[in-house]
């Protein structure tokens, strides 16, 4: 018998008595509500300062402007698809503007994938512990590799995800039952991925999975025609494209749809052309690696024990390997490796992991065997998460020091009148959101405007900075520490402007030095 399959692989086989209804309601309500409680408790460092990765701030100006009319791209541009953007702006809705709920969104969302990704071990015919192991993983490791802002690969997490664990439940059936895919499962999964295209096309690789995942056994075993099959693929890379179609179809109704290609499509693009050297990429990986170095060797070990074999653990062990190998496209797929990007390592890592946890419980006594992979993931969640908080307790931020980014948005405030601008050069953007300022350029992304990633905008990045200090701004925000990051040209022209008609007003001390704020004259 498949020891993954076999409920005394852990302990006694349960009881076969019909469950109750409570009974039925708890083991249906009880891994959402456990995902809930355990990314509440272990992303709870994530209220402690504003800023964890600059991206996210875009996201958030972009969601405050959406929801005063002033739609992404057009007022506030970036080179992303507007679904980080849209569901900023709906959790502001229902939540308020605010970082807290910026937060509780990412909350949400690990949630869900967590979810998911039990639902995915089920599907599979997995032992519930296997799926609770996945889930405790995704959310452990969720805050770090850039995880504790709310980036894409967080916001997109859950559709792909979901999208996997109806392609795996759709394998399962074919290849255990010869039950062929339904329409619905095609319909689902085209939607759920195109969610998550809307987010980011990255998705794309994983997209392909799913859909292999849902046709290739049913193909291969004749339960699903040649014809059809074809009719399917065309389907489905229309329903992936729904979402995106509906948001282009709505600029286009405002005249804007070449705005929306450019940001959308054209920019990513450009920006694929670049690529980081290889010694940063392989550091970089490394890192990474060094970093996910307990899910990876208990992941080994599922590889180990199921990855040539038969039955529920070598089918859900092979799935877990082509998954990775997607995701890895995925990473490299845009050639610059930084740390977020390889959030997408996550989902199948944990699935690996909580199999391979599987595999080194049955070390222990057939009666201790529940406790032993209880433990076992206990440990890597544990060691996930004090990798996260030990750093941000000796930084101090936000616990027994103040946060330098809420700092210069309170001294902005103080001397900044309603309806004024002001321009931040090369500091993080959710400052416009916390000091309540008008922005002065579409482009408040300081690596697209003053950095050196200005390529991607398609402007001729000298002429929009002159034209942003001509408006004369209320004040210009200048993070002194890397200011080494500002290209020469815009730098010039930036001191040029503050020795003419600007006064230093305050100066708030951050790590990597002084951030000054200008005031003018």
């Amino acid at each position: 018998m498949d020891a993954l399959t076999d409920p005394a692989a852990l302990s006694r086989a349960p009881s076969k008595a019909a469950p109750s209804r409570l009974r039925a309601w708890s083991r249906a309500l009880g891994p959402p509500f456990l995902f809930l409680l355990a990314a509440v408790a272990l992303r709870s460092l994530t209220f402690l300062q504003a800023v964890f990765d600059t991206d996210e701030g875009l996201y958030i100006v972009q969601a405050r402007e959406w929801l005063r009319g002033n739609w992404p791209i057009v007022a506030v541009w970036d080179m992303h698809p507007v679904g980080a953007p849209a569901m900023f702006a709906a959790a502001f809705a229902v939540f308020g503007q605010s970082l807290e709920t910026v937060r509780i969104l990412a909350i949400l969302c690990v949630t869900g994938t967590a979810w998911a990704l039990f639902y995915a071990v089920r599907a599979a015919g997995a032992p519930r512990p296997v799926g609770y192991g996945a889930g405790m993983i995704y959310i452990a490791f969720s805050v770090r590799l850039g995880g504790a802002a709310t980036n894409t690969e967080i916001l997109f997490a859950p559709f792909v995800v979901l999208a996997m664990a109806v392609g795996i439940a759709v394998t399962r059936g074919v290849l255990a039952f010869r039950t062929p895919p339904r329409t619905a499962h095609l319909v689902a999964m085209g939607l759920l991925i195109g969610c998550g295209f809307a987010v980011k096309p990255v998705v794309t690789p994983e997209g392909c999975l799913a859909f292999a995942l849902l046709t290739f056994p049913a193909l291969a075993m004749r339960l699903l025609p040649a014809r059809r099959f074809f009719l399917w693929a065309l389907a489905y890379a229309g329903l992936v494209l729904v979402p995106t179609g509906l948001l282009g179809l709505a600029y286009a109704s405002r005249g804007e749809f070449m705005a929306f290609l450019d940001g959308s499509f054209f920019a990513p693009f450009r920006y694929s052309l670049g690529r980081l050297p290889l010694p940063e990429a392989l550091r970089f990986t490394a890192v990474t690696a060094l970093t996910l170095i307990w899910p990876i060797g208990l992941a080994a070990l599922a590889v180990l024990r199921w990855g040539a074999r038969s039955g529920t653990g070598g089918r859900l062990t092979r799935i877990g390997l082509l998954w990775f190998a997607c995701a890895t496209v995925a990473v490299v797929g845009p050639g610059f490796f930084f740390q977020h990007y390889f959030l997408m390592w996550l989902p199948p890592m944990a699935l690996l992991a909580g199999l391979g946890a599987w595999v080194f419980a049955r070390l222990a006594r057939p009666g201790w065997r529940r406790f032993a992979y209880a433990l076992t993931i206990g440990a890597v969640v544990l060691h996930s998460w004090l990798g996260a908080f030990v750093p941000r307790l000796d930084r101090g931020i936000g616990i027994s020091l103040p946060d330098p980014v809420r700092e210069v948005a309170a001294a902005i405030r103080q001397d900044l009148a309603p309806g004024e601008s002001i321009f931040v050069a090369n500091y993080h953007p959710v400052v416009y959101l916390l000091a309540g300022a008008e922005l002065p350029t579409r482009y408040i992304f300081p690596a697209q405007l003053t950095g050196n990633h200005y390529q991607v905008t398609g402007i001729d990045p000298e002429e929009e900075v002159r034209r942003i200090l001509g408006t004369q701004p209320r004040m210009i925000v200048v993070d002194r520490g890397w200011w080494w990051s500002i290209r020469p040209e815009a730098a010039a022209l930036i001191e040029a402007a503050l020795a003419e008609g600007y006064e230093l007003a305050e100066t708030v001390s951050e790590e990597r030095g002084p951030v000054e704020i200008w005031r003018r004259r």
